[in-house]
């Protein structure tokens, strides 16, 4: 006679998935907030921006996994999660911005944006996460203030 375990409590596969990755965001939410304790405001947007590369190349087949709707599990975590590095990230953009080292149109949502994008780009490289690591720096350097030649941003009409 087999052993047999009948749990109707323990959690759905779905669940625990969903579990691990509430984790891992609320872990990077709570890096922003360490940073932005620790850090200047410029090197702490940085490098939470960084870790937030980092964490869609190490995730990305969870969050895809998650995202899918499957059964069991919470369908408003997307968004919830979303929501939560929305926030982690306000944090860190509003000081950047107060001292003067962010551009002021510059969002939160542009720079995770930013980031999805360079990590779904870098995802069939061998390297992806030094790939990731390496175009997030390169482009966040274009969301710092640069004193500009209005001129360049004014359409001449002969032209």
């Amino acid at each position: 006679m087999g052993w047999t375990l009948n749990m109707p409590y323990a959690p759905s596969a779905a669940a625990l998935l969903q579990a691990v990755f509430r984790d891992r965001v609320q872990a990077l939410c709570a890096k922003a907030h360490d940073l932005a304790t620790r850090l200047d405001p410029w090197t702490a947007l940085t490098t939470w921006l960084r870790a937030v590369g980092t964490h869609a190349t190490a995730n990305r087949g969870l969050a895809a996994a998650i995202m899918s709707g499957t059964p069991g599990g919470d369908p408003t975590l997307g968004a919830t999660c979303h929501t939560m590095i929305v926030n982690a990230g306000d944090e860190l953009l509003v000081r950047a911005r107060h001292a003067g080292s962010v551009r002021p149109d510059v969002t939160t949502t542009d720079l995770l944006k930013l980031v999805s994008a360079i990590a779904l780009a870098a995802e069939p490289e061998p390297d992806s996460a030094a790939d990731v690591d390496r175009l997030v720096a390169l482009a966040i350097e274009g969301v710092r203030p640069r004193i500009y030649d209005q001129r360049r941003c004014q359409v001449d009409p002969d032209e």
